[in-house]
């Protein structure tokens, strides 16, 4: 299929239709000209069946097979834990049909790149959900920068903690926190989200590394992790995240020759600039589906308005980080 085989109302199907699709990225889908929410998978058929009924959507299966297969899909949102990503990637491709994959998007680097290739072979459009490139507040950071608002970018900084969740303290079943599907625990699910913006920002990173372990010991993954980089721009980069900490801290701070910028990647804070004009704060909010500029920016991109910025071959460059950063390469 090319993007003009496509109809002129593009009928998306969800594999996964669980909490982050209820508000996040469900009704964006449907609040976007010329996209439509058409049919969504759960393997919990009942829990399929009410989500659709709530939020009036056509067709709803407990079988992915069933959904990717369906001729009145145009293109499939994999919205499942990313250990399962790869399994549904490769069908959808074979199916000749448009994805976007939730971020991460891969446990490994390398599936990553199986993911990419069969897309690729195919002439087929593959985005992944790192919808922060899209934001309004984060494009301003960016326009920043462009407009040489602190002088030359020297080195970006990242300072994440937080406490550990009742969740955590008492051992419960949570894919974010199992080696098995995320090696490095909340750090593959949330750092995931700054990594790919700081590339956004200064290009890949050429060199990756970093140290990680598990000091509380209540599940299998890493929750500590440290990790320094460097851009293909000369920016250099540092982060720690920590999962077990007395407080939660989200801090960025962009230092340049001539001043600074500060944010947070997920609290509502401010952005703050910093120059010899003096301190300027702006607070930009987020739209109440936060991927909806991430969907609209995937309709221009398949009506030939426009490229969006978060491909599977970023993305990929995303977990090549993470992977370089936990050891996890050759």
């Amino acid at each position: 299929m090319t993007t003009s085989d496509l109809p002129e109302t593009i009928r998306w199907g969800i594999i996964g239709c669980g909490a982050v699709t209820e508000r996040k990225s469900g009704p964006a889908y449907q609040k976007t000209p010329g996209f439509a929410l058409h049919a969504v998978m759960r393997r919990d058929a009942d829990k399929a069946a009410d989500y659709a009924r709530r939020h009036g959507v056509a067709k709803h299966y407990g079988d992915a097979d069933a959904l990717i297969a369906d001729p009145d899909v145009d293109a499939v949102y994999i919205a499942t834990p990313p250990d399962t990503h790869l399994h549904y990637a490769l069908k959808v491709a074979a199916a000749d049909k448009p994805c976007c994959i939730e971020k991460p998007m891969a446990p490994s680097y390398d599936d990553c790149l199986t993911i990419c290739a069969a897309f690729e072979e195919r002439g087929l459009p593959l985005f992944v959900a790192y919808y922060r490139r899209t934001l309004p507040r984060f494009e301003q950071i960016r326009n920043w920068l462009h407009e040489g608002k602190i002088g030359s970018p020297r080195h970006i900084n990242w300072q994440f903690s937080r406490t550990p969740s009742p969740a955590d303290l008492g051992r419960a079943d949570n894919w974010r926190t199992d080696a098995a599907i995320a090696p490095g625990g909340y750090f593959d699910d949330l750092a995931s989200h700054g990594l790919n913006l700081f590339a956004h920002y200064f290009g890949d990173m050429l060199e990756a590394s970093g140290c990680s372990t598990n000091q509380q010991g209540l599940y299998s993954a890493k929750d500590a992790v440290s990790a320094s980089w460097l851009h293909a721009s000369g920016v250099t980069g540092g982060g720690c995240w920590n999962f077990g900490s007395f407080e939660r801290v989200d801090h960025v701070d962009i230092i340049g020759s001539e001043g600074k910028i500060t944010f947070s990647v997920f609290e509502d804070a401010p952005l703050v600039l910093t120059n010899a004009g003096g301190t300027q704060r702006l607070d930009i909010a987020h739209p109440e589906n936060i991927q909806l500029h991430h969907v609209r920016a995937m309709h221009e991109h398949l009506r030939g308005a426009g490229k969006h910025p978060s491909s599977g071959r970023t993305a990929a460059h995303t977990s090549w980080a993470m992977d370089s950063i936990l050891g996890n390469l050759s």
